[in-house]
C-alpha cells in the first residue's frame, strides 16, 4: 500500500511492527473515537487531522478543553516520541506546524461563526430551545409566516419581532396556523432571553459562514485545519450540538454529489458526540441518521469522539467503518456490559481477547478496526498511536493572534452586517398603521361628537344623560368605525387580507429545517 493512499495511525500486531492505516478512499465511511478520560482521544484526533492535511484534505475539528491549538505550532522532539516511532516502524515524525484556520461563535479566540436564524430552521431552533409540542408549533408558525410574506428572520431581534407580532394578532393568525397563544409565545420569549444571555445572539446573524470557506487549502496542497475554540460555548452544551449538526446539515443539503472519490472532500470531527444525542427526540436522531448515511456522498467523511460507544444509537453506530477505541474502565456492573457490548462490534482477533484489550490498553493505545481494500471491517489489533507533528497542548494568545491575522479570512467575518430584516419591516408596518390611524382621525372627529370621540380614543368615557322619555342611543356606523380605526385592528386586518395572496411562496427547506441558501 502506498502512502499517499492511506494514513499511517500506528503500529500493531506482535511487537507493534505492523503498519495500520486507515484507507483515504474509505475516510468518508466515516468513524468513531471512543474511551475514558485521559486514555488519548484528543491525541489520536490530532494525529488524524495531520495526516488528513497532509494528502490535502480540509479537516474541521473542535477544541473543548482549548488544547488544541498546538497544532498551529511545531512540535517539539521528545525521546519518549523518537522510542515509540522506533517500535511501530515510522521513519520520520516530521515535526512541523499544521495550516491552521481558527474560528470562535463568540469571536474572542478566533474568526466570528454566524448563522442567519432563518438557515438554522425551525427544528433545530426548538432543539436549542428545548420547546414543548405546542412551543414549537408556534416556532414553525413564525417561520411560515416569514417565508410567505417575505420577512427575513436573521438574527433575534427578528424572531422576537415575529413573536410578538404573532402574540397580538393570534385570533386572526390561528384560524390559519392553529392555535397560537400568548402563554406559549411568552415562554419561548423567555427561553431567547436565557439564550441571548448566554451570548448566542453573537451566533444569529450575518455575515453567515459560508461552508466553502471551510474546504480551503494552501498554495502547496495541504489541506487547511478548521479549529473552532468552544471552552465557552461547552457551557451551552445543547447550542454547541445543534450547531455542529446545522453545520452538518449545510454540507448535506449544499455540496454536490462526488460519488467515489480517491480522497473526501472534508473531514468533520464532531467532539463530546454525546451531547447531540441525549434527549434528542426520536424523529431528530432518524435525520441525524439520515444524513450521516447520505453525506458521504458528498465526500464529506464524520468521526465521533466520545466516551462510550454506547453513546452513539446504533442506527448511527452501525455506519462508522473506522474506529479507535481508547480503553474502557469497568469498574461497575453497568461499566462491564458497555465494554462487552463494545467488544462485540468488533470483527475479533484470536490473538487476543477483543474485551480484555479494551480494558487493558494503556495510554496513547488503542484497539483499531479500519475497514480493508475491499471494504469490509478489519480484524481489530491493538496498536500504539503514531507522535503527533504539531505540537500538543494550547496556544499562548500573540501566537494565536499572529495565526488569525495571517489567515486568507482575515476580515471577512468580523465586521457584522445588519441589514432590513423582519425586525425593520414590522416596525415600518406598525408605524405607518399608526399614521393611517392619525390621519383618519380628524376626519372622524367633524363626524362624531365628543364623547365617542373620547371612546375611540381610549379615554374615559362617561355616557350621556338620556333626556327625559328618551332612550341613549350610539349609532351602529360609529360603533364599527371606532373598532375599524384603532391601530392594532388597522394593521391586523391589512394583513389578513394579504394572507390569502402569499400562500405557496414557502422558501424550500432541508431534511433537518434548514434553509437552503442557494435558492
Amino acid at each position: 500500500m502506498e502512502q499517499g493512499e492511506a494514513l499511517f495511525i500506528g503500529g500493531g500486531g506482535e511487537g507493534y511492527g505492523e503498519a495500520q492505516s486507515l484507507l483515504l478512499r474509505f475516510a468518508n465511511r466515516h468513524g468513531l473515537i471512543a474511551g475514558a478520560t485521559g486514555t488519548g482521544k484528543t491525541i489520536t484526533m490530532q494525529i488524524m487531522a495531520e495526516g488528513f492535511s497532509r494528502a490535502g484534505v480540509p479537516v474541521f475539528l473542535t477544541d473543548i478543553k482549548g488544547d488544541v491549538g498546538g497544532m498551529a505550532i511545531p512540535g517539539t522532539p521528545r525521546d519518549a516520541f523518537t522510542r515509540r516511532a522506533e517500535t511501530i516502524g515510522l521513519e520520520d515524525i516530521g515535526y512541523g506546524a499544521m495550516p491552521v484556520t481558527f474560528w470562535d461563535m463568540f469571536g474572542e479566540h478566533g474568526h466570528p461563526v454566524r448563522a442567519t436564524i432563518a438557515e438554522m430552521g425551525p427544528l433545530l431552533l426548538s432543539r436549542i430551545l428545548e420547546l414543548t409540542d405546542a412551543q414549537e408549533g408556534v416556532i414553525n408558525a413564525a417561520f411560515r409566516l416569514s417565508d410567505e410574506n417575505g420577512w427575513p428572520i436573521l438574527d433575534l431581534k427578528d424572531l422576537q419581532a415575529m413573536l410578538v407580532f404573532l402574540g397580538e394578532n393570534q385570533r386572526e393568525l390561528s384560524q390559519r396556523y392553529g392555535n397560537i397563544t400568548t402563554a406559549s409565545v411568552g415562554a419561548i420569549q423567555r427561553r431567547l432571553m436565557v439564550l441571548e444571555n448566554q451570548g448566542a445572539a453573537q451566533f444569529f446573524g450575518e455575515p453567515a459562514l459560508d461552508i466553502n470557506d471551510l474546504m480551503l487549502r494552501t498554495p502547496e496542497g495541504q489541506g487547511r485545519v478548521n479549529i473552532l475554540h468552544a471552552e465557552r460555548l461547552m457551557r451551552t452544551p445543547r447550542l454547541y450540538a445543534t450547531f455542529l449538526l446545522w453545520l452538518l446539515s449545510q454540507l448535506f443539503e449544499e455540496l454536490p454529489e462526488v460519488g467515489d472519490a480517491p480522497l473526501p472532500r472534508l473531514v468533520f470531527f464532531f467532539d463530546e458526540a454525546h451531547l447531540l444525542f441525549n434527549g434528542a427526540p426520536r424523529a431528530l436522531v432518524e435525520k441525524v441518521e439520515r444524513v450521516a448515511r447520505l453525506i458521504r456522498s458528498k465526500g464529506v467523511g464524520v468521526y465521533f469522539i466520545t466516551q462510550n460507544p454506547d453513546d452513539v444509537p446504533e442506527t448511527v453506530l452501525a455506519q462508522l467503518g473506522n474506529r479507535v477505541q481508547h480503553a474502557l474502565r469497568a469498574f461497575t456492573a453497568r461499566d462491564q456490559q458497555a465494554l462487552r457490548r463494545a467488544a462485540q462490534t468488533y470483527r475479533p482477533n484470536p490473538r487476543f481477547s477483543t474485551e480484555e484489550a479494551i480494558r487493558d490498553v494503556g495510554t496513547g493505545e488503542a484497539v483499531t478496526s479500519f475497514l480493508e481494500p475491499r471494504g469490509a471491517p478489519g480484524v481489530v489489533e491493538r496498536t500504539l498511536i503514531r507522535p503527533p507533528s504539531s505540537a500538543m497542548g494550547p496556544i499562548d494568545a500573540p501566537m494565536r493572534a499572529q495565526v488569525i491575522a495571517a489567515s486568507p479570512l482575515a476580515g471577512k467575518y468580523e465586521q457584522v452586517i445588519d441589514r432590513d430584516s423582519a425586525h425593520e419591516m414590522l416596525a415600518r408596518r406598525a408605524e405607518s398603521a399608526a399614521q393611517e390611524a392619525a390621519h383618519n382621525e380628524p376626519a372622524q372627529a367633524g363626524q362624531t361628537d365628543e364623547p365617542a370621540r373620547e371612546f375611540n380614543q381610549a379615554r374615559r368615557y362617561q355616557p350621556p344623560t338620556p333626556r327625559s322619555g328618551t332612550v341613549a342611543t350610539r349609532p351602529a356606523s360609529a360603533s364599527r368605525a371606532s373598532s375599524r380605526d384603532t391601530p392594532v385592528d388597522a394593521f391586523a386586518k391589512s394583513f389578513a387580507r394579504q394572507l390569502g395572496t402569499r400562500s405557496g411562496q414557502a422558501l424550500a427547506r432541508g431534511v433537518l429545517g434548514t434553509l437552503f441558501r442557494g435558492r
